[in-house]
């Protein structure tokens, strides 16, 4: 079991007042990870995307490194996140899919925020919050290890761009304007200020920062604001308007009369907000004192009206949103740190969301808690040291039917059900032919090895207020 915050607070003060020298400390980079919601493989200029531009989202490749072989935490948002704030696979995860559901309280599961706030990092998440699905407490995000939170705690209510509450900490703020769909504060341009506003403040300090920007875009709803949704007309070959609905549990998607042209404008509207966040960066002097990954949580989605091969969405990736084949959990991520990470450079390392956290603790001297999935690509990162590698990756996910899967640098497996297990050449990114009858003793490996990966949920510790399966 971990020590009480009190505890770890002055465990803290120890390490940085004795063992840590000042340099040290100070040169220790401010983090900001970007995380875009259902971006698929293909969206972004610099992964292949033709029609949308990118130009900004294009520059951290062209000013960082390029991953092409990373991984979401899941196929849907909850779990994803989750696996990203704890180091675990959903082979281990207590969050495993969306519904009222939120990650327990320390010690049983530790985030991001908190280990980095254990070594002196002022932390702060800003957006949609990814410490559960729906059911998440007001102020549980200051409990989990963030000093600052503004933005929804539900993601059902985070479909709607123009929400009529979010929260700052604790807190609601209410916009009595709006009305889901439509009012008169968009909420990607409060999340802006606060940003903005963030980086003023920490700029200011010698403490080092870690930001964690979780934007809505591109989930449906589609929304943009005009400015975005313009440059796309006749550029894009529209189709019909939506006429709404189809929300699922969570709520009904608005209507949108130009599907395509307003799913563009989404991205662009995103690319333009990450360049802002850089410009901020160059203008406060910090960017080189600050690594920014950026990266998406699970694959495309066809939901609200979008098509996601109106764009190729996945690339030449196959499937989407809430499946286990690479279009589902294959994410882009980009990250650049300058003069650390080298400009232009590309990497096909096998990773997924539950490498962040050992990667982070590897960065700045936090103690990776106990029992973690992931491996640190810090190596891989700034070139220096010898790259651990993964023996695989697994994910499961129950819909209607359970999916399991896994990959290694050779094969990729996967499980629909009781269906027999598919296998792939892991250079087979189409994952178009289906070689298990040809390896039966690889298709035995991967069946023992989802047995191993997982953990039934109900045996992990007791569930607690406000984690209802």
């Amino acid at each position: 079991m971990r020590t009480s915050q009190l505890s770890r607070r002055l465990k803290f003060l120890l390490f940085a007042g004795f063992l840590l020298p000042a340099c040290l400390f100070g040169a220790r980079p401010n983090i900001i990870y970007i995380l875009a919601d259902d971006l698929g493989y293909g969206d972004l200029g610099c992964y292949g995307q033709e029609l949308i531009e990118t130009p900004n989202i294009d520059r951290l490749r062209d000013e960082g490194m390029k991953f092409t072989n990373h991984h979401s935490g899941s196929t849907v948002c909850a779990p994803s996140r989750a696996s990203l704030m704890t180091g675990l696979h959903s082979g281990h995860l207590w969050v495993r899919g969306n519904g009222n559901v939120q990650l327990r309280e320390d010690d049983l599961d530790i985030t991001i925020a908190r280990v980095l706030q254990d070594v002196g990092y002022h932390t702060a998440m800003i957006g949609k919050n990814g410490l559960g699905c729906n059911g998440i407490e007001p102020g549980f995000a200051n409990r989990k290890g963030f000093d600052y939170f503004y933005g929804f705690n539900s993601h059902a209510a985070a479909h709607y761009y123009f929400p009529e509450v979010v929260y700052r900490n604790g807190e609601t703020v209410a916009f009595p304007n709006n009305r889901k769909h439509t009012g008169d504060t968009y909420i990607h341009d409060e999340f802006m200020k606060e940003i903005m506003a963030y980086l003023d403040q920490r700029a200011a300090q010698e403490q080092p920062f870690f930001l964690h920007y979780a934007a809505l875009i591109p989930h449906a709803d589609l929304v943009a604001p005009e400015e975005w949704v313009a440059p796309y007309r006749g550029k894009v070959e529209e189709v019909d308007p939506f006429p709404g609905g189809g929300g699922g549990r969570g709520g009904e998607y608005g209507p949108v009369q130009e599907p395509r042209a307003t799913f563009a404008g989404m991205v662009s509207r995103l690319d333009w907000e990450i360049g802002e966040i850089m410009k901020k960066l160059d203008t406060l002097g910090i960017a080189e004192d600050t690594l920014v990954i950026f990266s998406s949580d699970n694959g495309p989605h066809s939901e609200g009206g979008q098509d996601p091969e109106a764009f190729g969405s996945n690339g030449q990736l196959r499937g989407g949103k809430r499946d286990l084949f690479e279009g589902g959990i294959r994410v882009p991520m980009l990250a650049r740190w300058p003069g650390r990470i080298a400009a232009g450079s590309e990497t096909d390392h096998l990773s997924a969301f539950w490498d962040v956290m050992p990667t982070l603790c590897d960065l700045t001297g936090a103690t990776v808690p106990e029992g973690v999935d992931g491996i640190s690509f810090l190596p891989t990162l700034v070139g220096e040291g010898e790259q651990a590698q993964h023996d695989y990756l697994y994910w499961e996910f129950k819909a209607k039917v359970e999916k399991r899967a896994a990959l290694t640098r050779h094969w990729k497996a996967v499980r629909l059900g009781e269906d027999p297990i598919l296998l792939f050449a892991a250079s087979d990114l189409a994952e178009e032919r289906d070689l298990a009858a040809s390896y039966p003793e690889v298709v035995d490996r991967f069946a023992k090895l989802f047995e191993e990966a997982h953990v039934p949920r109900q045996s992990l510790a007791p569930k607690q207020a406000g984690n209802r399966p």
